[in-house]
């Protein structure tokens, strides 16, 4: 409900105020393109999940967060030959 208030909320009066500079076509034009996002979040879901969450995971992926991920592994013995170092302890 908060999305379709808001959307009406941008898209009547910009209606209005498109109608002023061109045709009722353009002005109708210009009024879906300023509401459908305020609708897009409201309305869709995928997985579960909101437009937003899916947004964020998508700028997380491609923007914020590095490209390529190397595969690293702490194997057990590794952690034991670092703490007998650490200790002085013979192997």
């Amino acid at each position: 409900m908060i999305c379709f208030g808001s959307a009406a909320l941008i898209g009547v009066p910009s209606f209005f105020l498109l109608r002023k500079l061109g045709n009722i076509s353009l002005a109708t034009l210009g009024m879906m393109v300023i509401m459908i996002p305020l609708f897009l979040l409201g309305m869709y879901e995928k997985d579960g999940q909101p437009l937003e969450v899916i947004a964020y995971h998508f700028i997380q992926a491609k923007f914020i967060r590095p490209k390529i991920r190397p595969y690293r592994t702490d194997c057990y013995y590794a952690a034991i030959m670092r703490q007998c170092k650490v200790y002085e302890l013979p192997v």
